[in-house]
């Protein structure tokens, strides 16, 4: 690889070229990653220090990324975006998270991820389309609301929402236990119950509402890590909305969630677990080249085990990031390289068949960015355990990305589960009955345990209704 990675007018002290996939970029992303990194080290990366110590919002950061386009990277170039696709969208996040600030890099999936689902629906939607264009002239921070206080990471069933025809337009409440840049971000895509709504949670609706509808308390927020996203609990309390706040038709909620939202996140989200991992790596590398043990006339990098770690480290993230980008670049195919005009029609879905592989992506992503903080802090030694050299803020960072929803847990199992008994048995709204289940704890019970069961089954029958 002939591109040397500058540091601003010094040579990178981490890992050079020759260890990223720059084959996949075309000329004008290698320009774009150029930029970025030098405005990570001018800008994005000082920064990350004072939202860490500070719990400061990264606003500062986000004004840098508009100077760049970034705001609007996915957005086409009919409306004043860059026009990127997936994959640039990945090398961005990871190269924020690497050289600038994680919690820039996870806030600003969040912006791609309401971008994204504000693209999907914004044909015919004037204001979806007015903030589309306005993005980084204006500095205008979008976010995701999709958490629900009651049902945890499982995001996608959100109890503790609704929405309700009221005049021309819409009468909305959420209620969100986590939502990064709550309280800060400009505009919201919320998902709620639809308007409508009778007991089935599949039914559900997204709304976009602005900042000055969006209660939250974010002087509350105290996290291990990511400490300047600022992920708390926003409340929408009987939001009164025009009609195109709408974003979709009714009902359209499970098919945004499937087709954008996820997509978008799974894929940045790892992006960001796969730049923390590289981030540590880069200053393991510096320190351990340059720390030497006089006592025997060795520096710290000349160890075999310290070798070892660097090297298991590279390859396991080098394996994620690989899988990542792959996922990215499938987006592409069958989007037609991320072309927003397929979703005039709504029935164009075509990343949801593509999500179970980008669940992969997330819990490989996050799990080994676990193991490789743990193991950078173990070659760098006590040094690293002090503040001074960021690793411990990137350990604490990268922790977030297996509790982060979906957590791992959350995504081994339907991915296990759906291999073995298929994806309708996800059952993702608890809709479907287990049988096996059933059938075998009556069989548990003795004659009167069973006709108490009966009894009760038979007193929660609404009686038939009398034509």
């Amino acid at each position: 690889m002939s591109d040397v990675k500058m540091w601003g007018k010094e040579e990178f002290w981490g890992l050079g070229f020759e260890w990223d996939p720059q084959w996949l970029l075309t000329p004008a992303q290698k320009e774009l990653q150029k930029k970025l990194i030098a405005l990570c080290e001018t800008t994005l990366r000082a920064n990350a220090v004072e939202s860490d110590a500070n719990y400061v919002y990264p606003r500062k950061n986000f004004e840098a990324l508009a100077s760049l386009g970034l705001l609007s990277l996915n957005v086409p170039k009919d409306l004043g975006g860059l026009g990127e696709n997936h994959l640039c969208a990945a090398m961005v996040v990871e190269t924020i998270a690497r050289y600038g600030c994680p919690s820039t890099a996870m806030c600003y999936t969040m912006h791609l991820g309401a971008t994204a689902a504000a693209l999907l629906r914004h044909h015919d939607n004037p204001i979806l389309t007015d903030i589309l264009k306005r993005l980084d002239k204006d500095v205008l921070i979008g976010t995701l609301s999709y958490s629900d206080p009651e049902t945890g990471s499982h995001f996608w069933y959100p109890i503790s929402s609704k929405a309700e025809a009221f005049g021309d337009g819409w009468k909305v409440t959420k209620k969100a236990s986590w939502t990064t840049s709550g309280g800060f971000a400009d505009w919201y895509i919320v998902q709620t119950t639809s308007p409508g709504f009778a007991g089935d949670y599949s039914d559900l609706s997204c709304f976009l509402v602005t900042k000055d509808e969006v209660k939250a308390n974010p002087s509350e927020w105290d996290g291990l890590g990511l400490r300047g996203n600022q992920s708390g609990p926003i409340v929408v309390e009987n939001a009164i909305l025009p009609k195109d706040a709408l974003v979709g038709p009714i009902g359209d909620g499970a098919k945004s969630n499937d087709e954008v939202v996820d997509p978008f996140f799974l894929t940045c989200s790892s992006a960001c677990w796969n730049g923390i991992s590289l981030a540590v790596i880069d200053i393991a590398k510096r320190h351990t080249t340059r720390k030497t043990h006089n006592d025997v006339g060795m520096r710290v990098a000349d160890y075999p085990t310290i070798q070892d770690y660097v090297g298991e480290a590279i390859m396991d993230t080098n394996a994620c990031r690989a899988l990542d980008f792959q996922m990215a670049q499938a987006l592409d195919s069958v989007t037609n390289n991320c072309d927003w005009s397929i979703h005039a029609d709504v029935d164009a879905l075509p990343r949801s068949a593509l999500l179970h592989w980008l669940w992969q992506v997330k819990f490989e992503a996050a799990k080994n960015v676990a193991h490789v903080v743990d193991k950078m802090l173990h070659a760098t030694g006590g040094t690293g355990f002090r503040p001074a050299l960021q690793i411990e803020r990137y350990l604490r960072d990268g922790k977030a990305g297996w509790v982060m929803g979906p957590t791992n847990e959350v995504l081994r199992q339907f991915v296990g589960k759906a291999s073995l008994l298929g994806f309708g048995s996800l059952d993702y709204w608890n809709k479907s009955i287990n049988e096996r289940v059933l059938n075998n704890e009556i069989k548990k019970m003795d004659d009167a345990e069973k006709r108490a069961l009966a009894e009760k089954l038979l007193a929660e029958i609404q009686p038939a209704k009398v034509a």
